[in-house]
């Protein structure tokens, strides 16, 4: 089966600050895998190489898993789960902002999923508003980039602070909102489940 088989692709955003935007997106990566057609699944301004979805990308085939973005330096002993993440913080753009090097890889990422994104059925664009937030990615270029999509593509874009412009550019919205979440309990994030 190829994308010229779909009828149309559509725009998906998941945005809130609730737990569950990725999570969704991934629901959508093992449907449409499940059907042989192809993903690319861009991760935005992290770069953790100790998460699940990094783990299983590396055994699936049609799923390419790009990131652009930090990666943990501790990654080895928290994928083998002999320690676990204790959230310092390495492997975000903090308050601080984007360092130089934080740029030139998201904006190097960013250039090459432009000059890629033909080659499949669904483009995931994982915490695509926080580049934007942080302003290594301009608004106006992902909406350019989703004015000008093919057809057949499926677009989805995943993060907090998605622009309003891009919320109306698309055909569904979904706003993950936190009523109770386990660190409210002092629970930390669990290896296998939140990563």
């Amino acid at each position: 089966m190829s994308a010229s088989n779909r009828i149309h692709g559509l725009i998906q955003v998941y945005t809130g600050d609730g737990k569950g935007k990725t999570t969704a997106a991934l629901g959508q990566v093992v449907r449409i895998l499940g059907h042989g057609l192809k993903v690319l699944f861009v991760q935005f301004v992290k770069g953790n190489s100790f998460t699940g979805e990094f783990l299983f990308a590396q055994k699936v085939e049609n799923l390419d898993f790009w990131q652009f973005g930090r990666d943990c330096i501790y990654s080895s002993g928290i994928r083998e789960n002999i320690i676990e993440c204790y959230v310092c913080g390495e492997c975000f753009i903090g308050k601080e902002g984007p360092t130089d090097k934080d740029l030139e890889v998201v904006r190097g990422g960013w250039q090459k999923v432009l000059n890629n994104f033909n080659k499949y059925d669904l483009l995931v664009l994982d915490e695509i508003s926080l580049a934007i937030y942080y302003g290594i990615i301009k608004e106006e270029e992902v909406i350019d980039f989703l004015n000008k999509k093919p057809e057949y593509l499926e677009v989805i874009l995943t993060g907090r602070y998605m622009p309003e412009s891009i919320k109306e550019k698309a055909d569904l919205v979904t706003e993950m909102k936190e009523i109770k979440h386990p660190y409210q309990k002092g629970i930390k994030a669990r290896w296998g489940i939140d990563y």
